[in-house]
């Protein structure tokens, strides 16, 4: 019993000196109960090496925190929609006046760019009407095309 006990104290250390072999935590050590003699025997780094490969030494996988049911209830989530009962906050919370700014800007944009590409206005009115898109003069794209619409028929008339 005795010479058992001595044998514990002594597998601490190795436990020790393979995981700091292996970089791994003590915990996850794991030696086998019938080899327990030879991994006593072992004292150098090469020995214990050579018991790893052998399969004396087996280092436990890491347990972690199973995502399992926080995926579960993210895709759960996501199947029910956001309807109008379920919102909070104004539409400005949800989306940002500056998103909102930079996705109208965009699209007008666009439709100067096309607009001019048409020949449907001269150069120096696109510049006119593109500050005027920038200084958020221009409430949409309606009416931005009267805008247009008015030019042209200056032009005519």
């Amino acid at each position: 019993m005795q010479g058992c006990l001595q044998v514990v104290v002594n597998l601490r250390a190795k436990k020790r000196l393979v995981s700091r072999i292996l970089g791994v935590g003590s915990n996850r050590v794991k030696f086998d109960s019938d080899h327990l003699d030879d991994i006593a025997d072992a004292i150098t780094r090469s020995n214990i090496r050579s018991l790893l490969s052998a399969n004396t030494i087996k280092i436990k996988p890491i347990v972690g925190t199973s995502r399992g049911r926080a995926q579960l209830k993210r895709i759960q989530k996501h199947k029910r929609g956001t309807k109008q009962g379920s919102k909070k906050g104004k539409k400005g919370a949800r989306v940002g006046k500056k998103e909102v700014y930079v996705n109208k800007v965009r699209s007008l944009r666009h439709i100067l760019k096309v607009s001019k590409d048409r020949k449907d206005i001269t150069n120096k009115e696109f510049w006119e009407l593109y500050k005027k898109v920038g200084g958020n003069t221009v409430r949409n794209k309606a009416h931005l095309i009267t805008l247009i619409e008015e030019i042209k028929s200056r032009r005519k008339a």
